[in-house]
């Protein structure tokens, strides 16, 4: 009889598909591993594509991509934003944000085919202008897949959103890669996306239904919750794309194509591991969100368990630059890894920003996130220009690093302390990963300079990385043990299903990454 007893109310596992742990735990695993395909399966066709380009057309191609993830960031309008929170039954109001999100992708997309020209000669790059029409097409994309993608993000399924992701990089790389060995330049980068992202659209209403139809009354209300987000989300554009645009329009297209490339280096880490807990770890805040002290450690778990793995890889960038730039990409891309020092530091705090902002959107404070987007700007704009004009890409880098670290980085402290994590707090978790990051990057830094191959540098800037991360591994059972904890595994939720409607996440204006833009390069 002792026995049944205790095995009746033995609680759930961790990893039980209808606890809140299992179900965030699995939407986790398949968006990572999505992210992880995409990044490391397509490398090879990246580097592919970087040779036959070389630095000026794919210079050409940042300027057009610059203006797309600008469109794409108020695309819809954020109108799709409100499937994810809705707090009845999303497919009510599913048709009216698809009607909108079309036409307002419609307006923008004319609007973009105007401006081009003007765009163009602005960052420097006026031959661009006609990549800049057809790539923008991914607008109209977009814009059809937004509804059934939010749809996907409501019921816990990156598994199938996965599938659609994968179907639009390898696709689309697939066509890139076939069009740049025919000669086409920059534009068989601007076609292969919008290939890859059309059969992904096919793919997103396969997977989550959504008719189109408009309610008056819906549109006002999606409207007034959406236009907000989307203001919210240019002022995030122009903190994420400033850089480029002031140095393509100082330097050039040449300038702007190794800028380019060592800033998409910089961001793997942040596509590999921000990307994936962006896309689960609001709706699981949302679900502690009337418990403060939950929510808090909840935070610093996250947090702590982040950096363990993100810091040593974003700051071995910087020590491993030039042999890591100079093996993969050949010699002519190696004035690129000028700007990976910097950037990796950035990318390392671009990574704990992204956490801190989800967090307090979570918390319904978004003005806090709006007001230091802004401070960011306005001290990041003299910086960069500062820095370009002193030492090209090195100095963009460098200012951007600067500006994140010494201005970004207090401003979010404070805001944090208010509600409750000091920054003692956050330095408790964080000593040792910081740590462990700079030895490494010291270690590779100091094996670029000391070896005779860039082959020989790497491998031992790997192995210095994977000694730091196992390192790290060790150290965090404890912090799994309590964020196991702070989830409370025994409270168990239903299946996630179109009629099943989880409890309303906050709005937030993500930085803007394409849904439907595949990584090709």
């Amino acid at each position: 009889m002792a026995g049944k007893h205790k095995g009746k109310h033995r609680r759930r596992p961790f990893g039980d598909k209808g606890s809140l742990p299992g179900l965030a735990s699995r939407a986790l695993g398949w968006s990572f591993a999505s992210n992880a395909i995409a990044r490391l399966g397509t490398l090879p066709i990246g580097i592919v594509l970087a040779r036959l380009l070389g630095p000026h057309a794919f210079g050409t191609f940042a300027v057009a991509l610059v203006a797309l993830v600008a469109l794409l960031s108020f695309n819809d309008l954020s109108v799709s934003l409100a499937i994810v929170r809705w707090e009845g039954d999303p497919d009510e109001i599913a048709p009216t944000v698809a009607t909108l999100s079309v036409l307002a992708s419609l307006i923008i997309y004319a609007a973009c085919y105007v401006i081009a020209p003007s765009f163009s000669w602005a960052m420097g790059a006026p031959q661009a202008t006609e990549v800049v029409r057809v790539l923008a097409l991914n607008v109209l994309v977009d814009g059809l897949a937004a509804a059934p993608a939010a749809m996907l993000q409501r019921q816990f399924r990156q598994d199938r959103k996965m599938i659609a992701d994968q179907v639009n990089n390898w696709l689309g790389a697939a066509v890139s890669i076939a069009l740049a060995w025919q000669g086409f330049g920059p534009m068989s980068l601007a076609i292969g996306r919008i290939c890859g992202g059309g059969a992904s659209v096919v793919l997103f209403f396969m997977f989550a239904p959504v008719r189109f139809g408009f309610d008056r009354r819906q549109a006002r209300a999606l409207l007034k919750f959406g236009l907000p987000l989307a203001g919210s989300s240019i002022v995030v554009f122009a903190v994420v794309n400033t850089d480029q645009l002031v140095v393509g329009h100082l330097l050039g297209a040449t300038a702007l194509g190794f800028y380019a490339l060592a800033l998409n280096l910089a961001g793997w880490p942040v596509t590999m591991f921000s990307l994936p807990t962006r896309s689960v770890a609001p709706a699981v805040f949302s679900r502690v969100q009337q418990d403060k002290a939950a929510m808090r450690t909840g935070f610093l778990c996250v947090a702590r368990l982040l950096s363990a793995i993100s810091v040593p890889i974003c700051l071995v960038l910087g020590g491993a630059a030039i042999p890591l730039v100079g093996l993969v990409y050949g010699t002519r891309w190696v004035p690129a890894a000028a700007a990976l020092a910097g950037l990796g530091v950035l990318s390392a705090l671009r990574i704990g920003f992204e956490l801190i902002y989800d967090f307090f959107v979570v918390l319904a404070r978004s003005q806090v996130v709006l007001i230091v987007q802004l401070v960011w700007l306005a001290g990041l704009v003299p910086g960069l220009i500062a820095g370009t004009i002193a030492d090209g890409i090195s100095g963009a880098a460098i200012a951007e690093a600067s500006v994140a670290g010494f201005l970004v980085l207090p401003c979010y402290l404070f805001w944090l302390a208010k509600v409750g994590i000091r920054p003692a707090d956050l330095a408790r978790r964080l000593w040792l990963p910081t740590l462990v990051g700079v030895a490494v990057a010291a270690v590779a830094a100091v094996a670029s300079r000391t070896t005779q191959t860039n082959l020989n540098a790497l491998e031992i800037a790997a192995v210095g990385t994977l000694a730091g991360i196992g390192l790290l591994a060790t150290r965090m059972r404890p912090t799994l043990a309590e964020l196991r904890q702070t989830l409370r595994p025994d409270q168990v939720l239903p299946a996630a299903t179109p009629d099943t409607a989880l409890e309303p996440v906050q709005h937030r204006p993500a930085t803007p990454t394409p849904i439907t833009a595949g990584s090709q390069s």
